[in-house]
């Protein structure tokens, strides 16, 4: 009998034999699908090439869980795409002389914050962002391509436009006007033929969830270079009509006088859906990503007057409050960034600051006839007419001491005191450049 018992285990202990097979089996299955290297996550891949029915999805930049020497591994380990390599056609940049010296300006920083002072690195990542600028996923402008997702703490298109770089490193003015002479070869023409129509890149010690999805083309010391697979990565994919209006960059006011005027009327406008009595169209017509600031499109029907009701009703009970408004759908801008043109058709704009006990309404008065001018927005000068481009193409404000760029850059500058401003540097203009054409631009008075 008690072999009998023996031979035949009771119903407890066979459940615990298949619990422990199970564990057995189950968590090193687990841990060799979901962990590498001493438990860091394992590199997904997930292959998707995009139809030409359908529009690519730009994704935030987020990283693989892996240290330096795991991502080199890996990257090595991906082979360079078979397929042929062709150079991007020459790039022209049509704007006027302001558009184009905003457009050096954000092409400079993107070259010197994402690869250094570094010629090669600074020429390919110039091409990809006029690659971009040239592809219908990405905005039409060169500082649009180069800020897109800059309003995001993280996600944004280029890191050190959200991680703080701006503040934390300054070039040399050395390097920055090697920076501007490649920028300005490169929306002159000038291609960066090994890189071809790259949309992508990422340092080879990090990798990016998007890479697994794009074919690898090149390699520019530690930077990896990727296109679209399928069509979209093809020259065929490259006809977005380039708008060649820049808009102006609140991060870069500090640095460059071209970004300045345009970057204090746009520093607080982010899109959001509100809706307000006056407010023209359906719900969603008016947007603005911060609670605080909104773009509208007014009834262009409502009287001037009835504007300050519109913007105190939709601003609510709210401390701050910025609203910028439009009585012409086709000109509200439908997001950022915000062009020149945008600028100069706005209606009406408000601002209320209760902690500094401000509030102010400014109407358009080429549009709308006011008593009083103080309710004017004022007119700012835009610069010259296209086609006509003055020798120094923006002003850079830099550390005292004298700064000499190339020619057709910025000229010669003797050592100047600190400006009231807090700000190293002198504003730079050759005594042959020509004069600039004041248009009918209003300037919201708003801090």
């Amino acid at each position: 009998m008690p072999l009998a018992r023996f031979r035949s285990p009771s119903l407890a202990l066979r459940l615990i034999l298949v619990a422990v097979g199970v564990v057995l089996i189950v968590v090193p299955a687990w841990f060799a699908l979901h962990h590498q290297h001493g438990g860091r996550p394992a590199v997904k891949v997930a292959q998707r090439v995009v139809p030409k029915t359908e529009l690519p999805p730009v994704e935030p930049v987020e990283f693989q869980s892996l240290d330096p020497d795991d991502a080199r591994s890996f990257n090595a380990s991906v082979p360079f795409s078979t397929a042929p390599n062709p150079a991007a056609r020459p790039f022209r940049f049509s704007g006027g002389s302001a558009d184009r010296a905003r457009a050096i300006d954000c092409l400079a920083v993107g070259q010197l914050y994402e690869a250094g002072d570094d010629v090669d690195g600074e020429r390919a990542v110039a091409q990809v962002v006029l690659n971009r600028v040239r592809h219908p996923a990405f905005p039409k402008s060169v500082c649009g391509v180069v800020f897109q997702g800059s309003e995001r703490s993280t996600g944004c298109q280029f890191s050190f436009t959200c991680d703080g770089a701006l503040d934390r490193w300054h070039p040399s003015p050395a390097a920055w006007s090697r920076a501007r002479d490649v920028a300005i070869a490169a929306l002159n023409g000038h291609v960066y033929a090994p890189v071809g129509y790259a949309t992508h890149y990422h340092t080879d010690w990090v990798v990016p969830y998007w890479s697994a999805s794009l074919d690898k083309i090149a390699q520019v010391k530690t930077h990896l270079f990727f296109r679209w697979t399928g069509w979209w990565g093809t020259p065929a994919a490259f006809v977005h009509s380039v708008s060649g209006n820049e808009p102006g960059i609140a991060a870069l006011a500090a640095l460059f006088d071209s970004h300045k005027d345009a970057a204090e009327a746009l520093a607080e406008v982010k899109p959001a859906e509100v809706e307000a009595a006056g407010v023209a169209g359906a719900p969603g017509q008016a947007l603005s990503i911060d609670p605080n600031s909104f773009l509208v499109t007014l009834d262009p029907h409502a009287a001037p007057d009835s504007f300050v009701a519109i913007a105190t009703k939709t601003c609510g009970t709210r401390d701050y409050c910025k609203l910028m408004a439009w009585n012409d759908r086709s000109k509200t801008p439908a997001g950022l960034p915000l062009g020149q043109a945008q600028i100069a058709a706005m209606s009406f704009s408000y601002l209320r600051d209760k902690s500094r006990g401000y509030e102010k309404s400014l109407w358009n008065c080429s549009q709308f006839q006011r008593a009083s001018k103080g309710e004017c927005m004022k007119l700012q000068v835009l610069g010259t007419p296209a086609g006509t481009l003055p020798t120094t193409t923006s002003t850079l404000r830099t550390t005292p001491g004298t700064l000499t760029a190339a020619p057709g850059t910025i000229a010669t500058a003797k050592p100047m005191p600190p400006a009231a401003d807090g700000l190293d540097g002198v504003r730079r203009k050759p005594a042959d450049a020509p004069k600039p054409v004041a248009t009918a631009t209003p300037k919201p008075e708003h801090p």
